[in-house]
Formats: C-alpha cells, structure tokens, sequence
C-alpha cells in the first residue's frame, strides 16, 4: 500500500505552461503604439487634404493591421488624432499627431468640412462593416466622457463629428450618455458639445429623425445634460432657441405637453377607480392646470379619456347602452366644473362623437348620451345646435347628424318658444 502512495501522480504541467506561453503572445501581439506607428506608415505619404487618397490608404492599411483588435486605437487615431492613455490624455511617448484626424481641420470648422472626415470614415466602415460595433459601444463613448481635455476648436470639432456619425447611422444616440457624468454637466460642457451634436445632425436630417434616434439610444430626456440649477423645461426651451434650434424647444415643449395629457388621463382614472368623491377629482385637476396648463378644449378631452377609461364595460350586449347612461351621469359633476364655454362644450360633444364612433356597442346611444350632459348642464342647447349645424368632426358625420335630428328640433323648438315669450 504504501509503495503505492509515493508514486507520482499524472501531471498536466506541459498543457499548462503552453497555455500560459499561448496568453504571454496574445499580450504581447496587443500592442497599440505598433499598430500606430504602422497606421502612420500608410498615411503620412498622403497629401494633406486629399481625401480620396486617406480612404484607399485606410482600406489598404485594413488588410494587413489587425482592425478588429485594434479598433479603439484606430478611432482615437481618426477622431482625435492620437493613443489615449485612461484619463483621457494622450500616451506620452513623443509621437506625432495622425497625418489623419478630424483635428486637423481648421480651427474656425464648419459642419460641410467636417464632413469630409466622416466619408471617409463612412467608407471604411462600409468596408469593414465589424468596426461599427467598436466605434458606438467603445471608442466614440470613452472619447466623449473627456471631452472637457480638450480645447474650444478641438470640442467643436469633435462635437460636430459625432452628430454627423450618428444622422449617417453609423454611431447610435445612445453614445451621448457619455454627456450625463457629473463632471462634464456642471460647467455646461453637456450641454454645449450636445447642442452642437445637434445642430451637425439637423443639417442633413429631420426633426422626427433626430427624436426617432434619441428614443432608439434610450436618451429619455434632455434636462439630464443640463446643470441642476438649470434642469426647468423653461431654461431647455430657452437655451435652443437662443442657440437658433426652434425645432428642438418646440419639439420637447410637444414632448412635455403630451406627457402633461397622459398624467391628467392616469390620475382621473385612477381617482374615479379608488371612488373618490367628485369634488376631489375636480380639485385635483385644477391643481394640475395650475402646474402645467393646457388649453380647455384638451383639458376636456382627457379628463373623459380618464372617466370613460375607468368603466367596466363586462355588461351583457344588451345593457351596454343603459351602462353607458348611467355612467355618464356619474361622470357628469366632474366635467361641468370644466365646461366654462361654447368652445369647451362643443369640444366635449366632439370626443363624444368620436369615442361613440370608435366603440360601436354604444353609437346608437349617443343622441341619450348628449340629452344625459345636456340635463346635467354640462352644454347647453346653443352648444349641441352649433355642433349638429356646423361644428361636428367628420367621423362618421352622417349618423350622428341623422341620430340627434329629432334632439336638434326639439332644442330649437323650445329656443323660439323662449324667445316669444
């Protein structure tokens, strides 16, 4: 037994020396300053400017560098024209800036020079498609939290670069999270270079194209590149149109209000769902319109959004209509607080009109319905008068106009009785 125990045991020692040699190389093959020094190689032949040249060198360089492997130090070639070590400074080790870098366009840059750059950039990309991926999860970001290092004409630069990259879709939005660290918000860094970003973007692109690319980047909302004191839709809107993008504080300003809309729907319906009384639900409402005013016409829109959203409408066929009724007639002492005149009544005929046509089980109860918020002094005679003659939307026009004659007549009968009297 014991002769057995002092017998070596197998090793696997040769696998893992060779395991280790086999890592040793790969650290060793990763050697960014080589890789720059054979990049400047193909470059430095090229004449400053021509921009054909600088494509096919790049695209020659590509199948003998390794670009893949490469990829953050070749972007922080192109972009800002040398290796950067952590912390955003260049490696100092006396090496000349790029033959090619965005940097090396005039101080005084505007967006159709910086341009130039960019096809090249877009063409090697098309080329060799892998880079995409590096430049907007890796290089772009880490290049874009320093860009405080920089000085004015460098940030400008870099700023239009990366508006540019991202409306050709070769950078995503979501690169500009990189804006929101703490040290680039509070000197208004965030904001300038963002303003920047957008302006090169808007030259070639739209509006809806710039907002339809934020929200596919996850950038939510644009007070996150403002400084804290700062952070007031107010101040946003102020700030772009100062900066001469209209666009971007009317668009936000649309933003804002929509998300207005949505909040005043949630909390009616939620406060009609937990049956509160109906004087609390008007207050609530109002302290909102305090807070961020919409006009009374919408106003009125969405709070029966919110009151007709909280029906259970589970009754069988037959006495969906009667539940209808009766519901309206609840509703009714939330909504007569807001109906302050002819235009706010016939707008609340209207989405009547609309919801009845869009939810076929009640259509045939909507003339019941108006004689409901007629009796209830929610409008009034001249207001259903105004709509039956010419204020009704267009949505299925023809019914509603036939299904409310016998209403009409009768209001305007009455009308001409008080009127001899």
């Amino acid at each position: 037994m014991s002769t057995q125990s002092t017998a070596p045991k197998p090793s696997l020692q040769g696998v893992r020396i060779k395991a280790r040699k086999g890592a040793v190389k790969a650290h060793a093959k990763h050697e960014p300053t080589v890789f720059r020094d054979q990049l400047y190689k193909h470059l430095e032949t090229v004449p400053e400017g021509d921009f054909d040249s600088f494509t096919t060198k790049l695209i020659q360089a590509g199948s003998t560098l390794e670009f893949l492997k490469y990829a953050d130090p070749l972007f922080e070639i192109i972009l800002v024209g040398g290796l950067l070590q952590p912390g955003g400074s260049y490696i100092d080790d006396g090496a000349p800036i790029s033959p090619f870098t965005i940097f090396n366009a005039k101080d005084s840059a505007d967006v159709e020079e910086i341009k130039k750059y960019i096809e090249v950039l877009n063409k090697l990309i098309r080329r060799y498609k892998y880079l995409q991926k590096p430049l907007e999860t890796t290089a772009l970001p880490g290049i874009l939290q320093y860009i405080h290092r920089w000085s004015a004409a460098q940030k400008d630069k870099l700023a239009m670069a990366t508006g540019l990259l991202m409306a050709q879709g070769l950078a995503s939005a979501s690169v500009l999270q990189s804006l929101t660290k703490e040290h680039l918000i509070k000197n208004d860094v965030s904001i300038n270079v963002l303003t920047l970003i957008f302006r090169a973007y808007l030259v070639d692109q739209s509006m809806d194209h710039l907002s339809g690319s934020l929200k596919k980047g996850g950038i939510r909302d644009l007070l996150a590149f403002f400084p804290g004191n700062k952070q007031e839709p107010k101040q946003l809107e102020e700030h772009f149109r100062k900066a001469n993008l209209p666009q971007i504080a009317e668009w936000y300003a649309k933003k804002q209000y929509a998300l207005v809309k949505e909040t005043i729907v949630r909390e009616v319906q939620n406060l009609v769902e937990h049956e509160e009384p109906p004087e609390q639900i008007v207050s609530a409402v109002k302290a909102q319109q305090e807070n961020s005013p919409i006009p009374d016409p919408e106003l009125i829109a969405c709070l029966w959004q919110g009151l007709i959203s909280s029906v259970d409408w589970s009754a069988r066929p037959d006495q969906i209509e009667g539940l209808a009724l009766r519901e309206v007639g609840k509703f009714a002492p939330i909504l007569e607080p807001f109906c302050t005149g002819p235009k706010t009544e016939v707008a609340l005929i209207n989405v009547v009109q609309v919801y009845c046509y869009e939810d076929t089980r009640i259509i045939k109860a909507f003339p019941q319905i108006l004689k409901v918020l007629y009796n209830k002094d929610c409008i009034s005679d001249q207001a259903i008068i105004y709509w039956y003659q010419k204020g009704s939307k267009p949505q299925g026009r023809q019914h509603f106009l036939k299904s409310t004659e016998v209403l009409v007549k009768f209001l305007q009968e009455q009308e001409s009785e008080s009127e001899e009297e």
